[in-house]
């Protein structure tokens, strides 16, 4: 038996063609196993969450390249036509052709754990994994890394192509600010990391110092996962400026200990992670939440892939519920230099794969404030509808417009969301869904370069809840795109 590479040793062996699937390269293998590493607290809070390994099945797309391989490893074996509604879009390649080249494994394990986690428990079925691919020419693939992951490509002897845990903490909220002001990059107002409920105090009656006539702020726990971790921390009302100094700290201890936090036990967390402050950002005649998005491939080229508006809810404002691309013409050309400059910083220290940097954006007359809000390593929401169009139109993006273009030269929108929920869509299987959009007519359509692409199939019968893509040749279709499928869905 050979010398057992590390984690570092193995990503070192990445070289920059493993993204290349075009007509005369030899395509990596990629195994791709969509785990989930975030904490239970984090996982409890999202519906379905364990479907979300669905959500990665848009790298079958590659399969497109006719020399392309591809395994994939799931909790529970994925149903054929959960598989075939996404290798169905796969333009000029018969399903059979592209299922010939994909082989699916599954632990046949449903329990809310990482999928690496359950893999490392299974020699046998790792070792069917590893004779399936080639030696020296294929790499992992995951939602995010963490420790369980590492230990999974050290047992495989395969790369993988993410971002080493050792530096995860630059994807942290303290890490984002952190690497903010190496870029230079305007960024709220907002404190250190703190560790305990009185340095969380501490930062607030700090932060109110410098902004004393601040209305509100945001408290992030350190490690918060889709605005899960963030809670509005609501200052006007408790009407502090004629206070003394102890009665301002009282009335602030007060509303942190009532802290509308969606993370349960957030006050242990804080112990575990830390947590900061920030001002909110508010005013001006019109906000958004914008962000772009980027790959740093093996070698350190930083790619921008995309911008996009984020639409965000839930009782913070702050949990991701979709968006709308590409971001407004007004700031996407700045965005994208966010994208450059961050995605640099990040190949300098070392960092590989996906990451994203999320802002806020006011207009005050024709001028817009552009704020850094944070950084994620990992693919994230915007992830799979931006890969999907990119895969399905084989387009691109002018970098000079941000556009992004057809091969017929359309400019293509799209909106998308993970979180189309309704109780009257408990109960549909993917296959009335699928007939459906069928006889509507609303199913993507290369031709006319419309229609809808659907993921997290199997949250629908159990949860009521769906994914999707509604793609059109301006925003105003893509809108209208999103409507009918909705209203379509909703009369069955």
């Amino acid at each position: 038996m050979g010398l057992t590479l590390s984690f570092q040793d193995l990503q070192r062996q990445l070289q920059p063609d493993i993204a290349q699937v075009g007509p005369g390269s030899d395509p990596w293998d990629v195994l791709v196993m969509p785990s989930l590493n975030v904490s239970r607290e984090q996982m409890a809070l999202v519906e379905g969450a364990h479907h979300y390994e669905e959500r990665q099945l848009f790298e079958l797309i590659r399969l497109r390249q006719p020399r392309a391989r591809m395994v994939f490893v799931t909790s529970k074996l994925l149903p054929d036509l959960v598989v075939d509604s996404v290798l169905e879009l796969l333009q000029g390649v018969p399903i059979s052709h592209a299922r010939q080249r994909l082989q699916l494994f599954d632990t046949d394990d449903a329990s809310p754990r990482p999928l690496a986690a359950k893999l490392l428990e299974r020699p046998r079925l790792l070792s069917r994994i590893r004779d399936s691919l080639r030696p020296g020419r294929s790499y992992l693939s995951c939602y995010n890394v963490g420790d369980l992951e590492c230990r999974l490509s050290e047992a495989l002897q395969l790369p993988l192509m993410g971002c080493d845990p050792q530096l995860s903490s630059w994807g942290h909220k303290a890490g984002g600010r952190a690497l903010f002001r190496r870029c230079g990059l305007p960024h709220p107002d907002g404190s250190e990391l703190v560790f305990s409920f009185d340095g969380l105090l501490d930062a607030c009656l700090d932060l109110l110092e410098r902004k004393p006539g601040l209305r509100r702020a945001v408290v992030k726990l350190n490690q918060g996962f889709s605005g899960e971790g963030n809670a509005r921390l609501e200052l006007e009302p408790l009407q502090l400026h004629d206070c003394s100094p102890q009665e301002r700290r009282d009335r602030l201890r007060l509303a942190l200990e009532t802290l509308p936090m969606p993370a349960a036990g957030w006050r242990s967390q804080l112990q575990d992670q830390g947590a900061l402050v920030e001002e909110w950002l508010e005013g001006g005649e019109a906000i958004s939440s914008p962000s772009v998005q980027g790959v740093i491939h093996p070698g350190g080229r930083v790619e921008v892939l995309s911008t996009h508006e984020q639409h965000l809810g839930g009782e913070s404002g702050q949990v991701y519920l979709g968006c709308q691309f590409p971001a407004d013409p007004a700031y996407r050309l700045e965005l994208q230099r966010w994208g450059q400059a961050v995605g640099e910083a990040l190949a300098a220290l070392g960092a590989l794969d996906h990451f994203s940097v999320d802002g806020l954006a006011r207009r005050f007359g024709d001028r817009w404030d552009l704020q850094a809000i944070e950084i994620n390593l990992r693919k994230g929401g915007t992830t799979h509808p931006h890969q999907v169009l990119r895969f399905l139109s084989n387009g691109h993006m002018d970098a000079t417009t941000g556009a992004f273009l057809s091969p017929q030269g359309s400019e293509l929108h799209y909106l998308a969301t993970d979180n189309f929920m309704h109780p009257q869509l408990r109960g549909l299987l993917p296959m009335d869904l699928i007939d459906a959009v069928a006889e509507a007519g609303l199913h993507y359509d290369a031709l006319k370069e419309s229609g809808s692409v659907f993921h997290l199939l199997g949250c629908l019968s159990e949860h009521g809840k769906l994914g999707m893509t509604c793609i059109g040749t301006t925003l105003a279709e893509a809108r209208e795109v999103d409507a009918r499928t909705r209203a379509r869905l909703l009369e069955m």
